[in-house]
C-alpha cells in the first residue's frame, strides 16, 4: 500500500502558534514553576513568562544569585520539570 504524504508547512505553523498549544505550554510552565517554588526559600521570587517565536513557549526564571548553585547541585529546574511530565535534553544544534 503506498501512501502519498504531503506536510502542509502552513497549518503546521497555525497550530504550534495557534491558542490551544500556547494554552498547554502556559499550563506546564505554571506547573514547573509551582513546583520549583515549592524547592526553594519562601522569599524567592519565580517567575512565568509566555511568548510566541515561530510556536508557544515559555520561561521560568528564579530570581535568586543562588538559583544557578541550585541548579548545578540540586536540578531545581530539571526536577520540576520532570514532576511535570517533560524530558530535559541537553540542546543541539
Amino acid at each position: 500500500m503506498l501512501v502519498d504524504f504531503r506536510l502542509d508547512a502552513a497549518g503546521v505553523r497555525e497550530v504550534l502558534r495557534g491558542p490551544e498549544l500556547r494554552a498547554a505550554v502556559d499550563g506546564l510552565a505554571d506547573q514547573i514553576a509551582g513546583h520549583v517554588r515549592g524547592n526553594v526559600p519562601g522569599d524567592v521570587v519565580v517567575s512565568v513568562k509566555g511568548y510566541t517565536t515561530d510556536r508557544g513557549a515559555a520561561s521560568i526564571t528564579v530570581q535568586d544569585v543562588r538559583a544557578m548553585a541550585w541548579q548545578a547541585r540540586d536540578g531545581i529546574l530539571t526536577r520540576a520539570a520532570a514532576a511535570a511530565g517533560l524530558e530535559v535534553k541537553a540542546w543541539q544544534r
